[in-house]
């Protein structure tokens, strides 16, 4: 097992959080990272350190050719001030199965999470606890040979970086609108739609700058083979309720098998739904709306949680549902899994990991 080293400072622990937290904008003092050589055999050199530049080589693989992976999991504070984490191994899975895909090494899950416990241990402070607020913890693996060449990089290196964020909604719990497009694609069956790989994000930016130009918040792909059924929406999964069951798109490949997503099933199945994970084309979300069988849309990811729909947008078509209120079923997942995360609900599955 290797033994990660310490290079901190104390004068970086002094923490000063602004009133209104923008995701992402602010990063705690400090940072994991840890470097893969495979001639020296692997991953070496774990260290938690001063959150800084990296210094990179400008002939590095990862800005040619892509080779990058993330995870995206919270920090929560709970009402007893114990910090945890929620499903985190869930996290560590996805992202050695992305690294697998991506021609990246592997590395033990086990080792990783703790290192990452470690890290936020240290700048637990930086953990907000206003009521909606966490830290929002970045797992990343990028290709770090400085060669020119199509081929699997033979060095990389991982980190694991800390940022306070406040609420997803912070008025309060709203829905939002989403437009579904068939002017482009996401990704594509056995392609990389089912890993969190950066090219899959910078490949959507485009339909999604047109979707906030008509007023709508994020993009709901459709499946790049036959531009029918619904896939999931830019950073997160889709359910969609029925006045017989509960339905979600099956994890074809071209999906993100998400953490929430996974959650959400289990809860569901649990409260007594029918929940079927299918292939479910844009004209039936359509009819099943015009003939009033479609109850309420919602997205389940790590950022929002839950996030009901207020209206979905599909060419000519505006399906409206409450801007104002979420749906009963929307509202009641997401009171339920941030009761969990924050413990005011009993963890009665088994998901909070204990930071301490």
């Amino acid at each position: 097992m290797l033994d990660i080293t310490y290079e901190i400072k104390d004068d970086l622990k002094n923490v000063e959080l602004p009133e209104n937290l923008v995701f992402g904008r602010i990063f705690a003092p400090h940072i994991f990272e840890m470097d893969y050589d495979e001639a020296l055999g692997g991953w070496h050199n774990p260290r938690i350190k001063e959150f800084e530049d990296l210094r990179l080589s400008p002939a590095a693989l990862v800005l040619h050719y892509g080779q990058a992976i993330f995870e995206g999991l919270k920090a929560y504070k709970q009402t007893d001030g114990k910090v945890v984490l929620f499903r985190p191994k869930e996290n560590m899975k996805r992202m050695n199965a992305s690294a697998r895909r991506l021609c990246m090494p592997e590395f033990d899950e086990e080792f990783v999470l703790d290192a990452m416990k470690k890290l936020i241990n240290l700048d637990k402070d930086w953990i907000p606890t206003k009521p909606g607020h966490s830290l929002y913890v970045r797992p990343l693996m990028i290709a770090t040979d400085p060669v020119l060449g199509v081929r699997p990089a033979n060095n990389y290196k991982l980190l694991i970086m800390l940022s306070p964020v406040g609420p997803y909604y912070p008025e309060g719990f709203k829905p939002v609108p989403i437009m579904a497009t068939d002017e482009y694609v996401r990704a594509v069956r056995k392609g990389m739609g089912n890993c969190k790989a950066a090219g899959n994000y910078a490949g959507s930016l485009l339909a999604q700058k047109k979707a906030i130009a008509e007023g709508y918040t994020q993009v709901l792909w459709l499946d790049a083979i036959e531009l029918k059924y619904i896939e999931e929406v830019g950073t997160m999964n889709i359910f969609v309720r029925f006045d017989d069951e509960v339905a979600t798109p099956a994890l074809s490949g071209s999906i993100l098998p998400g953490v929430t997503r996974k959650s959400v099933i289990t809860i569901l199945n649990d409260w007594g739904y029918k929940v079927t994970e299918r292939k479910i084309a844009m004209q039936e979300v359509i009819d099943r709306y015009n003939d009033k069988s479609l109850l309420e849309v919602f997205g389940a990811g790590t950022a929002a949680v839950i996030a009901a729909v207020s209206k979905l947008k599909y060419h000519d078509t505006v399906l409206k549902f409450s801007e104002e209120e979420p749906g009963e079923l929307s509202a009641k997942l997401y009171n339920e899994i941030t009761g969990i995360q924050y413990g005011r609900i009993e963890d009665r599955y088994g998901w909070i990991t204990y930071v301490e």
